[in-house]
């Protein structure tokens, strides 16, 4: 007797051994809309695809529709959690194709505001990874100094997320009275902070559990994928733009790199935590160095119509997930003949199925959270 389709059909997946599971897009620890496809044995991975595209920004193709200034907003909304570190990428570029010089006072000022962002973009990922293991109060505590930097960034900007006051050729604003001051009064709180954070996990059983030796990358794997940032410093490379080829004023300030050893999940945690701590230096150096610049010129020599002359360029900056870079091709005009974004969060993505193959299900939600990504960087 022949038997239905429906028949068949069921006692084949009754009798397979993996299961294809989706996790996402709606999953509320993938951090956006990331649709990871899973197969599985049991609760343990054996492979992993990861399907982007749901935001559907086209930011790249907008921008060679617009003018040099009209572009800088859209960067803001590219990390929408590191906007600050965006906009000097981009302005950075225009400048370095333009030849256009930036003042010491604006460059110096450029580099607190930036390491206030990834000071934040640092405390948001802390709160929201530990929260997605289980342990919500660090969320809290973690949001708690998040807000002492949005101040600053809402009395300066007039934003507190989407912040958007560089410009090409310097800053549209100067420091506001209170400024250094109220810096300070954040560095100084900060060491106390990330001390009580550390109190709470570092030798958490279940946070050691849910992290030691989960999803290791080696050196190697970490260089082959082309990861940077602090999941590649958590392999053990040493490897910082700011360092590397130094821009702005990282050349004249003193900081040390950190990086792991095991390249787990676990030394991921440990060098953004420390990583913390050295931006908190380089603003402080930045703060003294600015004194003996205050008052001066904020903004360079700039002409009214920005008209880069014919050629290309590529510049990156050390953004707080890894590499950001812009590859632009002027023609002479005053719109942009290319303009291409290499975002951090999108190469780091590549090395979840490397992390996750032979880990279970519950570790893959561990390991999206330590690469740190932003899908509005992803589907740019």
């Amino acid at each position: 007797m022949h038997k239905p389709e429906i028949a068949i059909t069921r006692e084949r997946l009754l009798a397979a051994r993996e299961m294809v599971l989706n996790m996402g897009p709606q999953h509320p620890s993938t951090h956006g809309v990331l649709r990871v496809i899973l197969k599985l044995d049991g609760e343990t991975v054996i492979d992993l695809d990861c399907d982007i595209g749901y935001l559907h920004r086209g930011v790249e193709k907008i921008c060679e529709n617009r003018t040099y200034v009209h572009i800088e907003p859209y960067f803001d909304r590219l990390d929408y959690v590191a906007a600050v570190s965006n906009d000097l990428c981009y302005v950075e570029t225009v400048e370095k194709i333009a030849g256009i010089e930036v003042p010491e006072k604006a460059r110096y000022i450029r580099v607190i505001l930036t390491e206030l962002q990834r000071i934040a973009s640092h405390l948001l990922w802390l709160g929201t990874h530990a929260m997605d293991i289980g342990a919500v109060t660090i969320f809290l505590y973690a949001f708690r100094e998040r807000e002492e930097i949005l101040k600053i960034f809402e009395n300066y900007f007039g934003a507190r997320l989407t912040a958007n006051a560089f410009r090409i050729g310097g800053l549209q604003y100067d420091i506001y009275d209170g400024f250094e001051e109220q810096v300070r009064a954040f560095c100084r709180i900060l060491p106390e902070r990330l001390k009580e954070y550390e109190t709470i996990l570092n030798e958490n059983r279940i946070w050691l559990q849910r992290t030691v030796g989960i999803g290791i990358l080696t050196a190697e794997e970490a260089k082959d994928l082309g990861v940077t940032g602090p999941v590649l410093r958590a392999s053990g490379v040493k490897w910082d733009i700011r360092k590397a080829f130094p821009y702005e004023v990282y050349d004249q300030v003193e900081f040390e790199i950190p990086v792991g050893e095991n390249g787990d999940t676990y030394d991921r945690y440990l060098v953004r935590m420390e990583e913390m701590r050295q931006s908190r230096l380089i603003i402080l150096q930045c703060l003294d160095k600015l004194k003996k610049l205050h008052p001066g010129p904020i903004m360079g020599k700039v002409p009214k119509i920005i008209r880069p002359p014919v050629g290309e360029v590529y510049h990156s900056i050390e953004s707080p997930k890894g590499e950001l870079g812009i590859y632009l091709v002027s023609n002479g005009t005053s719109f942009p003949e290319r303009l291409r974004i290499r975002p951090p969060s999108l190469i780091n993505l590549q090395a979840l199925k490397k992390m996750a193959i032979g880990h279970l299900v519950a570790d893959v939600v561990a390991l999206i959270g330590s690469i740190d990504i932003v899908l509005g960087e992803v589907d740019r």
